[in-house]
């Protein structure tokens, strides 16, 4: 009986950890739309905003390091549950620096809402919403240990990384032609940069499900 008891417990621990994990993606996920929403309707208290909100991000990865470590040293898991405490330090790591690029992020928006717009945003806000799911499906497969979930978000990493490109030339040709566009265009690749590390950071996390799930270590392999 108190065998059980023991179980259930632990069980409990594990989907409070799971839960916070979540909680914690979910917040980071709102900070990349609205770092993007700030940049797009010149919103700077929004931005500002988005700053304060690393501070949540830093504390929920604070915590969640300790309810791992502490269920480590008690529990003395093995197998898939070890596993899944060891992945859960570091997924909580990338989560705190996909929390980091927003800050960042919201940091140049302010500074590009006090000139004047350079060009439409279009295909920032397309890298945002892709990295955003990117960040939402790697947790998602985390907690289901779904590795076919986790192999799609390493899949659609590339399209983050043409978008990137795509906007880099783009900045080129503004600054080439006209000497004026230099510091905004530079912001807007900052920016640019920060969206594509966050979907890195989503592909560190799949990548980690994988070998949760399969025992494979796939980082630095083509998917």
């Amino acid at each position: 009986m108190e065998k059980q008891h023991l179980i259930k417990q632990f069980d409990t621990e594990l989907n409070e950890i799971r839960a916070n994990l979540l909680e914690m993606g979910g917040k980071v996920e709102l900070m990349i739309y609205d770092a993007l929403k700030a940049l797009v309707a010149r919103d700077s208290p929004l931005a500002e905003r988005v700053i304060a909100s690393d501070h949540e991000i830093n504390r929920l990865e604070m915590e969640i390091d300790e309810k791992c470590l502490e269920v480590l040293a008690r529990r003395q898991p093995a197998a898939r549950d070890l596993r899944f405490l060891t992945l859960a330090l570091k997924i909580v790591t990338d989560l705190e620096r996909i929390g980091d690029q927003c800050c960042n992020i919201g940091k140049r928006v302010m500074e590009l809402n006090e000139e004047p717009p350079l060009k439409p945003y279009i295909d920032l806000p397309r890298m945002a919403r892709w990295a955003g799911v990117m960040v939402k499906e790697a947790l998602d497969a985390f907690v289901s240990g779904d590795d076919e979930l986790a192999l799609k978000v390493c899949r659609d990493d590339q399209f983050v990384d043409d978008l990137n490109e795509q906007i880099q030339r783009e900045l080129l040709t503004f600054m080439l032609e006209d000497v004026s566009t230099i510091t905004r265009a530079i912001k807007i690749n900052y920016i640019s940069k920060c969206l594509e590390r966050i979907a890195d950071h989503a592909t560190n996390v799949a990548e980690m499900v994988i070998f949760m799930v399969k025992g494979k270590d796939i980082r630095h392999t083509v998917v």
